[in-house]
């Protein structure tokens, strides 16, 4: 009668999952099913104390459908990239069985219902589908029992999502099988092999992005001649200078090529016809920005990198925070939320000297930046053991967050 009783209650999981950055650029599919990319792409994990996505995954023999809740609000669980995972994990966790016939085997003919939060903007160049992807691949192999190579898995609900299956520095590679079965992701080198390394996200818009990059990217495909160059010639050179560069932690070679490869994915969203546009002016002016200060300083101590969208996260040693989150206060002043305008790890108080505001500081323009959020890189995806943690309740339905 117990087992009865314990068949029959819930079994559930919960993980969280990281944003990562990418420093030499995914955009482009060879194959837009199985989601394989036209080039190879090196990231940075960031660190899950500032970014995460939690996701609780929960399967019943009481559940009458699959059912997802986005934060708090329930959204389309029949999505195809949803449905690509949640099939990918149940056909890792039948294999691994082998038809025995056990509690996790009987789990799988099981409905779930998942429950998915970020902590951060959805859709504003935050990385948050590669967040979310990651968390909900953790979590389900987590519920099935399943321990296998899951990036794979994860790049099936978005490209950039088999990246946020690793901590520190990770390259997902192209791979050249159609079936995509060596398209994975590896760690290059953990979280703790650069730990003077920072990255400030300077959030200039939490709007959803003008062109989605699923649909950005395939029409850059179609029409870029730059981005065929880029992906057969351009990168895979820079990718292995990169990789030397954060071995070696250069942070002058790696900031350059930072820039450098975020600069010609935009001039590939520009070559794209019709042209895309996720920088605006705010973004241009934080490039010339990090510029002034980088000629200031005669070396490279601010790195810029944007994704899709308009916010920019800026690459810096730890002994450069205090002085460059301060150039970038008075750059942009904030209009209101004075406390909350640095958020993340610590930043300390800077007094810059006058010929470096006279160098840097040109026009202010006040209220551009939202706030600025200081991180650093760290590890990937983690199970949350605490059952006070699960974001769905004993009766698999959200609970109301307090």
């Amino acid at each position: 009668a117990a087992a009865m009783a314990a068949e029959r209650a819930l079994t559930m999981a919960t993980c969280t999952a990281p944003v990562n950055i990418a420093v030499i650029k995914y955009w482009g599919k060879r194959d837009t099913d199985l989601i394989l990319p036209i080039n190879s792409s090196l990231s940075v994990t960031l660190h899950q104390d500032q970014l995460k996505t939690t996701t609780t995954a929960a399967a019943s023999r009481d559940f009458t459908e699959d059912r997802l809740w986005l934060n708090g609000a329930e959204v389309d669980v029949g999505h195809p990239r949803v449905q690509a995972c949640l099939r990918e994990v149940r056909r890792l966790a039948r294999k691994r069985r082998g038809g025995s016939e056990d509690a996790a085997t009987l789990r799988l003919s099981y409905k779930v219902h998942v429950a998915s939060e970020n902590n951060f903007p959805t859709a504003a160049g935050l990385a948050s589908s590669a967040a979310g992807y990651a968390c909900l691949v953790s979590a389900l192999a987590r519920l099935y029992g399943v321990e296998d190579e899951l990036s794979e898995v994860a790049r099936r609900g978005s490209g950039s999502a088999c990246r946020s299956m690793l901590g520190g520095f990770v390259q997902w590679q192209r791979g050249e099988r159609p079936d995509g079965t060596d398209s994975v992701a590896q760690q290059v080198a953990p979280e703790t092999h650069w730990p003077e390394l920072r990255v400030l996200v300077l959030v200039v818009s939490g709007e959803k992005k003008p062109v989605a990059s699923t649909a950005g990217m395939q029409t850059s495909v179609e029409t870029s001649p730059l981005l065929k160059h880029r992906a057969e010639v351009v990168v895979p050179e820079r990718l292995a200078q990169m990789i030397r560069h954060i071995r070696e932690r250069d942070f002058e070679g790696f900031g350059q090529l930072a820039m450098r490869d975020s600069n010609q994915f935009h001039a590939t969203c520009l070559d794209t016809f019709p042209p895309i546009f996720y920088l605006n002016d705010l973004s241009r002016h934080i490039i010339a920005l990090a510029h002034r200060y980088n000629t200031h300083h005669g070396h490279t101590k601010v790195a810029y990198t944007f994704d899709a969208g308009p916010n920019a996260m800026i690459f810096m040693l730890a002994d450069t925070v205090d002085e460059f989150v301060e150039v970038v206060r008075r750059s942009f002043p904030p209009t209101a939320n004075g406390d909350q305008f640095v958020r993340g790890l610590p930043v300390g108080s800077a007094v810059l000297p006058q010929e470096l505001v006279a160098a840097v500081v040109t026009e202010p323009v006040p209220g551009a930046v939202q706030y600025v959020l200081h991180t650093k890189p760290g590890p990937g995806p983690q199970l949350v053991d605490d059952p006070s943690q699960h974001l769905l309740g004993a009766d698999g339905l959200p609970r109301r967050r307090a």
